[in-house]
């Protein structure tokens, strides 16, 4: 597969959506996120469980419990594990904005450690680099977390990158690309 393969799920119209896709349709559109980009168009073949994940990703994006920069941050490592680029288009502009340092980002999406971290970063790389590779979490890890975000924190932060998860697979699979042109550090897997 290259970057330039077509979408496969082509973007349904309002007026051609069941009243459950369109009722769903209204409610993103309404939200925060003021659109229907990234896996919305796929996710409304399944009307009930777009809303699902919907509201899930509103909490998760708009008022998790952790810092958006740190937030943005796991999210920008679950796009470069799943080499998701619409992810990676969509989300590295609010990691950098939301404090990110840029070299931070570019050492993320070439799936290495960056060299320079704050603290509370570098908990949430090891976090998340080892709920990757390990399926879960050293003692050590745990308790830099739950020191710094408390429970709470370390169930969002666990969310996050599930429910990034989810929305970079369906990215992968339903082929939605970053716009023509965009510049964007990571490429999309082979098949």
């Amino acid at each position: 597969m290259n970057d330039q393969v077509q979408q496969r799920l082509i973007p349904l119209a309002i007026e051609e959506m069941s009243p459950e896709q369109r009722q769903v349709a209204e409610a993103i559109m309404a939200g925060p996120r003021k659109g229907l980009r990234g896996p919305f168009n796929a996710w409304l073949r399944s009307p009930d469980l777009a809303d699902r994940y919907q509201k899930v990703g509103e909490y998760l994006r708009f008022n998790s419990s952790l810092d958006a920069r740190l937030n943005e941050m796991a999210i920008l490592m679950t796009a470069a594990h799943w080499q998701s680029p619409f992810e990676w288009f969509a989300h590295a502009p609010l990691a950098i904005k939301a404090g990110l340092a840029p070299e931070t980002a570019a050492a993320i999406a070439a799936g290495q450690k960056p060299a320079t971290m704050r603290d509370d970063e570098a908990v949430v790389w090891a976090f998340c680099h080892q709920l990757r590779e390990n399926r879960d979490v050293d003692d050590a890890t745990y308790a830099a977390a739950v020191a710094l975000w408390g429970e709470r924190g370390v169930i969002d932060l666990i969310a996050v990158n599930g429910y990034y998860d989810a929305v970079s697979m369906t990215l992968n699979v339903a082929r939605v690309r970053p716009p023509e042109g965009a510049e964007v550090p990571i490429t999309a897997p082979k098949v």
